[in-house]
């Protein structure tokens, strides 16, 4: 997938002038080696996993340039997706972030559009034509943004692991009155996942956990954790109430 994700960068328009920043968080799978054949590209291996808001971190800022675009290794852009978002946001000083239509291999929108606080429940856009409209919370599997709106909080939280930094994001840019638009004639193809470990559930508990205490209060925060503990547990879903419980990451850190 990520062979795939880096050739349709390469075939973009406008080549020549996009900075392209992998960051291999501890791969094992031997997607290291796909650096020999793409070497106009800038990689950034790390030793281990650290979880993908610390690898978003790393890449913006060895980013030159003033807008960004977080993009998962499941993707496939279209030759003009990277360029008509940058101009959107050029054109548009006041939007905070910009996405395309995330579709399936069918061409059908996939679900992309989530909910504020986060409940992991992802629905398809409502128009898959026309105009640009606002949306208040985009799966970051394709997200461009301005450098400068990150900068004004220091970084994407960290506090979040394989989840949960899209919804900060989001949250920031709700919080300073600023628009994220979708672009529905800009197409980005996206496998996603049909189903997730006991690991990644447990993290996406452990984030709507640290959300909520974030952007709530500390008693919401506090009985989301104690939720993501003893649902798992009452469910007999040991695996996950293991993380849950301990508080650990995907990437082996706790919050």
């Amino acid at each position: 997938m990520l062979e795939r994700c880096l050739r349709s960068l390469e075939n973009s328009q406008d080549r020549e002038n996009l900075q392209i920043i992998v960051v291999d968080n501890g791969s094992l799978d031997g997607a290291a080696e796909l650096e020999s054949e793409f070497p106009n590209m800038q990689w950034v291996k790390l030793p281990k996993n650290f979880g993908l808001t610390k690898a978003m971190n790393i890449g913006w800022r060895a980013a030159d340039s003033e807008l960004v675009l977080f993009l998962h290794d499941d993707t496939e852009l279209d030759p003009v997706a990277v360029v008509r978002m940058a101009e959107m946001l050029e054109q548009n000083p006041n939007i905070a972030a910009v996405c395309p239509l995330l579709v399936d291999d069918a061409g059908n929108p996939a679900p992309q559009l989530g909910n504020l606080p986060i409940d992991g429940n992802w629905r398809q856009a409502d128009r898959a034509s026309g105009e640009p409209f606002a949306v208040e919370y985009a799966r970051g599997a394709s997200l461009m943004t301005r450098v400068a709106l990150i900068k004004a909080v220091r970084q994407i939280d960290e506090r979040f692991g394989q989840f949960g930094a899209d919804a900060d994001l989001a949250a920031h840019f709700k919080r300073a009155s600023k628009k994220v638009l979708l672009l529905p004639e800009v197409k980005v193809r996206h496998r996603g996942s049909d189903a997730y470990s006991s690991e990644e559930r447990a993290d996406f508990l452990l984030a709507r956990a640290a959300y909520l205490g974030k952007y709530q209060g500390f008693f919401a925060g506090l009985m989301a954790r104690l939720g993501a503990i003893f649902g798992p547990l009452i469910s007999f879903r040991l695996g996950e109430f293991k993380n849950t419980i301990s508080g650990q990451k995907i990437d082996g850190t706790r919050p």
